[in-house]
């Protein structure tokens, strides 16, 4: 069987693990330059891994698969930088923060955290990819980006600048940077589609360390969820302590992300503040919505920049012109100083403002007048992939709107890759 898988990330790397031994002719199309330049992976920022039943999608993962999932990239590392792994749990029913978080409404998200460094992932894909590379039926090709996908009846056809190229079968992960790709898939043959109502915005939060402290010591990441009055729910999303905000870049916009190396980076916290947008008929077009908020934090700082903004000049919505105790870890090149409610809907703003008030009387000093509020940040994973309707073509990862994370969307492809063997194997019995 010819086999294409369009990214090299996460989720194909799950789905390659469970299929090289087949010796199936596999062929990777990555669209960045070579595998050092690989930026369409989420295991390329911070590496944290996790295991746990209450978050990272909403397709169910066994609990051993997502713990081998984390043995197998913990495996990757070399011996001294194993030792240097940060691990925690989130909301152990022993905590004394699940009853403070508790009380005040909020649903706190229990897992187990393993924390790997931005600085050592390079090596751990690049050790990955040596693994990968020398076999012989499989195949890296690198700058090749695809731009349609044709579903024939035997054949899938995909397309892009100076290629052309057909497979029995088609695996695409191409993360949540492929947003693009999928809805323009997603238009052409919108049965392919189980749902699309949904897409997570909001914005990026830095406060000092010390603020942040206890709760960063006993277990590293802390996930909650509020429901807010407006209705919306609001979360937390990959905290960094003593880490920086960086962009994410996309096609035609920047949004922003934060990440923490093994050893720390800076003296601040940072982490999402997202908010859970779902629509309602006839509206179907979460991502393009996302897009459009994306692009107009861009505009708004004239160009592929994000908007900065101390919490004290969001909640009075003036412009920020000077900070204050806060410096930004993004480099100045990459903001300006301006106002985030020219950018967010006034729903979004309330519910961001009540979780950042309801959060500080958990944790006192979140609510600071100079910490620091990035816009935007945005999670495209709206689009919900039915991978029943062709035998031939399947969505792995966060493009396919079931996975959130490094441990889901591995699993996710490790699932498609068993089932696949499984189904070959049972083709061969006489």
């Amino acid at each position: 069987m010819k086999i294409g898988v369009i990214g090299f990330g996460a989720a194909s790397i799950g789905f390659l693990s469970e299929v090289i031994d087949e010796n199936h002719e596999i062929h990777i199309l990555e669209r960045s330059k070579d595998i050092f330049s690989s930026s369409i992976s989420g295991i390329r920022s911070d590496g944290k891994i996790f295991v746990s039943d209450t978050m990272g999608g909403d397709m169910e993962i066994p609990l051993s698969i997502q713990k081998s999932v984390v043995d197998f990239y913990l495996e990757k590392l070399h011996s001294e930088d194993k030792l240097n792994v940060k691990t925690g749990t989130s909301f152990d029913r022993k905590s004394s923060f699940f009853d403070l978080f508790y009380e005040k409404g909020f649903e706190p998200v229990n897992s187990r955290f393993w924390h790997i460094g931005t600085d050592k992932l390079g090596s751990v894909l690049t050790r990955i990819f040596d693994e990968f590379s020398k076999r012989k039926n499989v195949h890296f090709h690198f700058g090749s980006r695809v731009d349609e996908i044709d579903i024939e009846k035997e054949r899938i056809v995909l397309r892009g600048e100076g290629f052309e190229a057909e497979f029995d079968y088609v695996v695409v992960a191409v993360g949540r940077s492929g947003h693009s790709l999928i809805k323009k898939v997603a238009g052409r043959y919108p049965e392919i589609v189980a749902s699309s109502n949904t897409v997570d915005i909001g914005i990026r939060f830095e406060l000092p360390d010390h603020v942040v402290e206890e709760i960063n010591n006993e277990m590293y990441e802390f996930k909650v969820r509020l429901k807010t009055k407006t209705g919306y729910t609001v979360r937390t999303f990959c905290n960094n302590p003593s880490g920086k905000v960086v962009l994410e870049n996309y096609d035609d916009f920047v949004t922003v992300n934060g990440h923490s190396n093994s050893g720390g980076s800076s003296e601040s916290t940072n982490f999402a503040i997202l908010c859970t947008t779902r629509f309602t008929e006839p509206f179907r077009d979460p991502i393009g919505y996302g897009s459009y908020i994306s692009r107009l934090s861009n505009i708004l700082a004239g160009g592929r920049k994000v908007i900065l903004q101390t919490y004290e000049d969001f909640i009075q919505t003036k412009r920020t012109k000077r900070l204050g105790r806060v410096k930004p870890t993004l480099p100045e090149s990459d903001f300006i100083l301006g106002d985030i409610n020219l950018v967010l809907p006034r729903r979004i703003s309330v519910s961001i403002t009540e979780f950042i008030e309801k959060l500080s009387e958990v944790i006192p000093g979140v609510s600071y007048p100079d910490n620091l509020m990035y816009a935007v940040e945005v999670k495209f994973y709206s689009n919900k992939i039915n991978n029943g309707r062709y035998k031939n073509l399947k969505f792995i990862g966060d493009c396919s709107g079931h996975t959130r994370s490094i441990t889901y969307a591995t699993g996710h492809g490790r699932l498609l890759g068993s089932s696949l063997k499984q189904e070959l194997a049972l083709k061969r019995c006489p």
